[in-house]
């Protein structure tokens, strides 16, 4: 409709040439002068969801799931599908998977022995400090690549540790390990520590380190995604919504590091909400269920 006002040929003979009926050019015009209750609730809710999607760094990455629960949050009381379809009409989306994205493989060291499966699958968690899933997964920048190792509680699927090099090492790995150890208060005997078969994880170095600190080692099967799901699935987030998403290139390691600690520390733990926590953050989870319980 906007093409027929755009131009100043007769309003009739464009509408024919287009095939469109003159009453419904007139409605068009006439919502446009007035536009109806429901019209004006509309742009006042875009309004609010630009808002929400631009409220830091990472907020362009949400869809209409998490943009109708950061409504709620704020006391919006809408429909998921109102959300839905305001941001489908005007061209906002979640970040997504673009295709041809495949995930690396696992190398295992036929030389060492993995610790058993303790897990099953089963990635849930009553309380922090029961489960925790590791990691690692290479990234690209200009001048080559630095791999990720990272730590992440079932609980509140929060990142505790994470640690980057060039080459992806047993010290890599511990580093990572050694920063979730730290930020906690680990029981002997309470906690699974679980990761793939990598020759990484299965490392003398790296086990005796679990078993120092109380931890129970466990390990899925080589070259099954499912037996790691968690793990994966963290890769796959921070993946689609820090580079393959945005289209963002590093042309440095430090400065892959860097973007790595403003989402994950910056928005990932304490911003980014979560329809499996509740619409909560993972550090809002963890706050909620320890001040739930110390009541």
């Amino acid at each position: 409709m906007s093409f027929v006002d755009a131009h100043d040929f007769p309003v009739g003979l464009v509408l024919r040439v287009l095939g469109i009926p003159e009453s419904t050019y007139h409605h068009w015009r006439a919502r446009r002068v007035s536009p109806s209750r429901h019209e004006l609730d509309d742009a006042g809710l875009l309004e609010q969801i630009v808002k929400v999607r631009g409220a830091h760094e990472f907020a362009a990455t949400y869809g209409s799931p998490r943009v109708w629960l950061e409504l709620r949050r704020q006391g919006v009381r809408i429909g998921r599908k109102r959300v839905e379809r305001i941001m489908r009409e005007h061209g906002y989306r979640g970040a997504h998977l673009r295709r041809g994205w495949k995930h690396g493989s696992t190398r295992q060291d036929p030389t060492h022995t993995a610790a058993p499966d303790l897990v099953d699958r089963q990635f849930s968690a009553d309380a922090p400090n029961q489960l925790w899933v590791a990691d690692l997964t290479p990234l690209v920048t200009g001048e080559g690549v630095p791999w990720l190792a990272s730590v992440r509680d079932a609980f509140a699927n929060r990142i505790l540790g994470w640690a980057t090099d060039p080459r992806a090492t047993t010290e890599l790995v511990l580093t990572a390990l050694n920063h979730g150890l730290r930020s906690r208060e680990v029981r002997a005997g309470e906690l699974i520590h679980h990761s793939d078969k990598r020759a990484q994880y299965a490392a003398i170095r790296f086990t005796q380190r679990l078993l120092d600190a109380g931890v129970a080692p466990s390990t899925g099967s080589a070259g099954d995604s499912y037996d790691n799901a968690l793990a994966e699935n963290l890769w796959s987030t921070i993946k689609v919504e820090l580079v393959y998403w945005p289209g963002t290139t590093f042309a440095t390691r430090l400065e892959a590091e860097h973007a790595l600690l403003r989402y994950i520390d910056g928005c990932y733990n304490p911003r980014r909400i979560q329809p499996g926590l509740s619409g909560l953050s993972p550090d809002e989870y963890e706050e909620t269920h320890y001040r739930d319980h110390h009541r």
